[in-house]
């Protein structure tokens, strides 16, 4: 079992940053491949980002490519989420997901291969 709590959103203006983390509990989350996620208001939840456990993978979404940095520090057990150069349209609650993973390059990207959910965080970004 993993416990994922989020944290770091907040109101920044266009152009600013943010990072968020996302906490784990658990013994597997060293071996979890972990992605972030967001739902703006209307609009289906979209993978942002992802990592696999090792490190060694990674994937973005095409609009936040350049400006958002997924890594983990898997000794504490954290996974974070650089976001640089932010837009209006980034604005979402985003959340973290973490799932076992056998390899230590598999990373996932849809949302139905990840087990465990945080419970999200609020980021607003003002024009």
């Amino acid at each position: 079992q993993v416990q994922l709590v989020e944290s770091g959103g907040g109101l920044v203006q266009a152009g600013g940053s943010l990072r968020l983390s996302c906490a784990a509990s658990g013994r597997t989350f060293s071996i979890s491949a972990t992605g972030w996620f967001r739902q703006a208001p209307g609009k289906e939840r979209e993978v942002v980002a992802a990592i696999s456990w090792s490190s060694s993978s990674t994937y973005y979404k095409d609009s936040v490519k350049g400006r958002f940095t997924i890594h983990r520090d898997n000794a504490k057990n954290t996974v974070y989420l650089q976001m640089n150069s932010l837009k209006p349209e980034d604005t979402a609650i985003y959340y973290c997901a973490a799932s076992p993973a056998y390899g230590s390059t598999t990373l996932y990207t849809g949302e139905n291969q990840y087990r465990y959910w945080g419970q999200g965080t609020q980021v607003t970004v003002s024009s």
